[in-house]
């Protein structure tokens, strides 16, 4: 099949290589001039697992290809997926900007009858609004539906092809197995529906692990007062298939362009219907306060945190992505700045997209070990492995006291931290090892 996928950030690029690699002729428009001229030179501007060698076999196999303006190579095609930028605004609401901005090209340009699959996250009800204001005013028919993504940032990839279902949401049933066979290389439940429920299923699944992961925080932080240990408490209740082990790890809390997005959407979402969802109003202001409770874990363990050297290990909201959207890391850095503090920060992929986001006195190093020099406390962020990995006892020679560790993913073997001679600082766990 010949489609056009519109938008090549994470999710557009990925389904673009991933529907390429399935046998599919894809046009990525971009209108972004220097990620056009970086995807048109065979450079990924995102890092990806997996994704550059599904790049390079798309582009050399003449499967995939660039574009600036969508008018140019709508001739032909059958489908055109949108996967631009839904992002968040302040109040909450969903920016839908790019989305509208796309619909009304496609409906003024379409010459020949098309499918349009909507694969940006966008609020339940987007999907009428649209086949009213712009598709149903089109020249030739224009056939919607909503195909909602549940890919993870660092395993994308491999979420493509390993899905844990395959949801289509169209008013007719043809359509709906028209854009199901853009997938039949893949193993999985398909399950279709009608437009607004496609589109229900993003938000609800995303505010559901947003929900656990808020939980587990609250629990984490009933334990330190009681005197119990998350990581065994959560290792236990994880056991319940019911529940299962997934998004039961204390610490930091979610970040990402999924989850904070989504959930703030999906709150005002209610609040617009006249509805108070009480209960995500909770998740979202609880993992906001994580990020204030590494600050004052660091106040508690060293006292006024102006003029001490506090080195910060990882950037990207979570390991295997460079992307440090809404990463806790962020704020963390800006209240230890507005302490007063000395901040030095690293991370393995993400100090390019972090640098622009933080104040102008952080230094950011490659290197860790560079970062931990002189530092009087350390706070892992991010738990990546090389950083999970460092050589501790080194690490003790680098640093100063009280060589304070705040293992802010709880990631860390912090009997053997304590046996070096670190103060060790977890979230939810014991301060006896």
């Amino acid at each position: 099949m010949e489609l056009v996928i519109i938008g090549s950030g994470y999710v557009g690029l990925v389904a673009a290589c991933c529907l390429a690699h399935s046998g599919h002729k894809v046009i990525t428009v971009e209108k972004n001039i220097g990620k056009l001229e970086k995807l048109q030179r065979g450079v990924l501007p995102i890092y990806e697992e997996g994704l550059e060698e599904l790049f390079r076999q798309g582009v050399n196999s003449s499967r995939l290809f660039f574009s600036e303006d969508l008018r140019d190579v709508l001739p032909g095609v059958d489908f055109i997926m949108i996967a631009v930028g839904t992002p968040s605004l302040a109040d909450g609401r969903v920016d839908l900007a790019q989305v509208y901005e796309v619909a009304q090209t496609i409906s003024e340009t379409a010459d020949h009858p098309l499918v349009v699959v909507m694969k940006s996250t966008v609020p339940p009800g987007t999907g009428k609004y649209l086949i009213e204001r712009f598709f149903s005013k089109a020249c030739v028919p224009i056939r919607y539906v909503s195909n909602p993504e549940f890919l993870r940032e660092g395993k994308a990839v491999w979420d493509w092809y390993h899905p844990d279902r395959i949801v289509v949401g169209s008013d007719d049933p043809v359509t709906a197995e028209e854009v199901l066979e853009l997938y039949s290389d893949i193993d999985a439940p398909k399950v279709t529906m009608d437009v607004t429920s496609a589109e229900m299923v993003k938000y609800a699944s995303n505010a559901f692990l947003a929900t656990k992961i808020s939980f587990i925080n609250e629990v984490a932080n009933l334990c330190e007062l009681v005197g119990a240990d998350i990581k065994l408490v959560a290792s236990a209740v994880g056991m319940d298939k019911r529940i299962g082990p997934h998004f039961l790890q204390a610490g930091l809390g979610y970040g990402g362009s999924c989850f904070p997005k989504d959930t703030k959407g999906l709150d005002y979402i209610s609040s617009f219907n006249g509805y108070s969802f009480n209960l995500l109003k909770a998740v979202i202001e609880v993992n906001s306060k994580q990020r204030i409770l590494a600050v004052r874990k660091l106040h508690k363990e060293i006292g006024n945190l102006a003029g001490k050297k506090i080195a910060v290990l990882g950037l990207a909201f979570k390991p295997g992505t460079d992307d440090v959207r809404e990463a806790p890391a962020l704020d963390i850095i800006k209240y230890l700045v507005d302490e007063g503090a000395a901040v030095a920060a690293t991370d393995p992929l993400a100090l390019k997209n972090a640098y622009p986001l933080l104040p102008s006195c952080v230094k950011l190093s490659a290197d860790p070990y560079e970062v931990l020099v002189g530092a009087q406390a350390f706070l892992l962020a991010t738990e990546w492995p090389q950083l999970v990995n460092l050589d501790w006892e080194r690490v003790k020679r680098l640093m100063r006291e009280p060589f304070l560790v705040v293992d802010g993913r709880n990631a860390l073997d912090a009997r053997r931290l304590v046996g070096l001679g670190y103060r060790y600082c977890g979230f939810g766990r014991p301060g006896n090892f």
